[in-house]
C-alpha cells in the first residue's frame, strides 16, 4: 500500500509542477484576495471637495481648515461660484461641494445662525454616507463649542452658530440599485467577452483546427478579427439586454446619451476581447484560459471602485486599479446613467480607456501574429 502510495503521490506532484499556470494560480488568488482584504480601507478618505467661499473671511478659511483636519474632505480646489461646484460633481472631479454664504462670518459673530450648502454625490453611496457624516460632526463640534462659549447677546435665546443643509444629487433615496447596476454592467461584460474570447484560440488548438487555418490563404490579423467579431456582436447585445433590465425592471434612470454609451461600451468590449485573445495565446488549454480568465476579473471587482472606494486603496493597488479597463467603464457608466455626464466632462476616463484599449489591441494582435508564424 505505501509503495501504491508513494509512486501515486509522487507523480501527482510531478504533474502539479508541470502544469505551472493552474499552479501560479492556485497560489496567486488566496494571497491576492489576502492582500486586499488586507489593505482595503473602507473607511472613506480624502473625498475629492470643491469649497465656493463667497464669503472670503478669517471664519470661512478656519471652517476650511477644519474641513480638511477631519481626513475625509481633501480641498481640490476653491472658487466663489456655486455653478462650478456642481459642475465638478457631474464631471467627476469632486465628490462634495461645500457652498460657504456671503454672510456666514457676519452671522457667526451675531450669532444668527450661519448655513453652510453641502452638495454631494448620491451616484457612490459609502462615499456620500461617510461625507454627510463627517459635515453633521463637524457642525455638531462647532455649534458646542459656541455654546461653550456663550457666542450671542446675553438674555437671547442661542441659535446654532452653524448649520448645514446637506443636497444629494443625482441618486437622493439612496437607492443600492442606482450604484450598483450601472458598475454591474462592466463587471458582467468582463466576465463574459473575456471568458469567450479566451476560449476562442484555445479550442481551435484543442481540436487540432488552428493548423489548418494558419495554412489557408487567411492573414493572422484577419483571422484575429474575425474571430474577435462575433462575441463583439454578442457584447453589444447583452449591453442592450443589460440596460433595458436596469431602466424597466430595476427602474435605474437613464439620464445621459446612451449612443455615447454605446460608443464607450464598443471601446470597452475591444480591450476586454483582446485581453481574452492574449490569454488564448498564453493558455493551452481552455480549463487554463478560464482560470486565467477569472484572475483578472478579481482585480477589476475589487481595484475599480465598484465595491470599495477608490479612496481606500493604498497608492500601490490604486495604481493598478487605474490601469484596469473596468475602472474607468465604471466611471462612465455612472457618470452617464446616473450624473448626465458627456464627453467634455468624462474624457480623462475616455481618454484612458480608449488608451488601454488601442494598447490591448497591439499586444494581442502582435502576440497572435507570432503564435501564427
Amino acid at each position: 500500500m505505501w509503495s501504491s502510495f508513494l509512486a501515486i503521490f509522487r507523480k501527482e506532484l510531478i504533474h502539479i509542477f508541470r502544469d505551472r499556470s493552474t499552479l501560479a494560480i492556485a497560489l496567486m488568488v488566496p494571497l491576492f484576495q489576502l492582500v486586499l482584504f488586507g489593505f482595503i480601507d473602507q473607511t472613506v478618505r480624502d473625498v475629492p471637495t470643491m469649497i465656493v467661499d463667497q464669503d472670503h473671511s478669517v471664519a470661512s478659511r478656519e471652517l476650511t481648515d477644519k474641513l480638511r483636519a477631519t481626513r475625509t474632505f481633501a480641498i481640490t480646489a476653491v472658487s466663489p461660484d456655486p455653478h462650478d461646484a456642481r459642475q465638478a460633481i457631474v464631471a467627476g472631479k469632486a465628490k462634495v461641494g461645500i457652498v460657504i454664504g456671503p454672510d456666514y462670518a457676519d452671522k457667526r459673530r451675531r450669532g444668527a445662525g450661519a448655513k453652510i450648502l453641502v452638495l454631494i454625490d448620491g451616484s457612490d453611496s459609502s462615499v456620500s454616507s461617510q461625507a454627510l457624516a463627517s459635515v453633521n460632526g463637524l457642525v455638531a463640534s462647532e455649534n458646542l463649542q459656541a455654546v461653550a462659549e456663550r457666542v450671542g447677546p446675553l438674555g437671547t435665546e442661542l441659535r446654532p452658530a452653524v448649520s448645514a443643509q446637506p443636497i444629494i444629487l443625482f441618486n437622493p433615496d439612496g437607492r443600492t440599485a442606482n450604484y450598483i447596476i450601472p458598475g454591474l454592467v462592466a463587471i458582467v461584460l468582463q466576465l463574459v467577452a473575456t471568458v469567450l474570447a479566451a476560449l476562442a484560440i484555445v479550442r481551435e488548438r484543442e481540436k487540432g483546427t488552428l493548423e489548418q487555418l494558419l495554412v489557408t490563404p487567411v492573414r493572422p490579423l484577419g483571422l484575429m478579427l474575425g474571430k474577435l467579431a462575433p462575441y463583439l456582436a454578442v457584447g453589444l447585445v447583452e449591453m442592450v439586454l443589460i440596460l433595458l433590465a436596469m431602466r424597466f425592471v430595476f427602474s435605474v434612470p437613464i439620464r445621459g446619451n446612451v449612443l455615447f454609451l454605446f460608443v464607450m461600451a464598443l471601446v470597452y468590449l475591444f480591450a476586454l476581447l483582446s485581453l481574452g485573445l492574449f490569454i488564448s495565446t498564453r493558455a493551452t488549454t481552455q480549463a487554463a484560459a478560464q482560470q486565467m480568465a477569472q484572475l483578472f476579473l478579481l482585480p477589476s471587482i475589487f481595484l475599480s471602485g465598484y465595491i470599495f472606494p477608490a479612496a481606500g486603496l493604498p497608492w500601490p493597488l490604486w495604481a493598478i486599479g487605474r490601469v484596469l479597463p473596468a475602472t474607468h467603464m465604471i466611471e462612465i457608466m455612472r457618470g452617464v446613467v446616473l450624473r448626465d455626464a458627456g464627453v467634455k466632462e468624462l474624457l480623462p476616463n475616455v481618454a484612458a480607456l480608449v488608451g488601454i484599449s488601442v494598447l490591448l489591441v497591439w499586444l494581442s494582435a502582435r502576440r497572435f501574429q507570432k503564435t501564427a508564424l
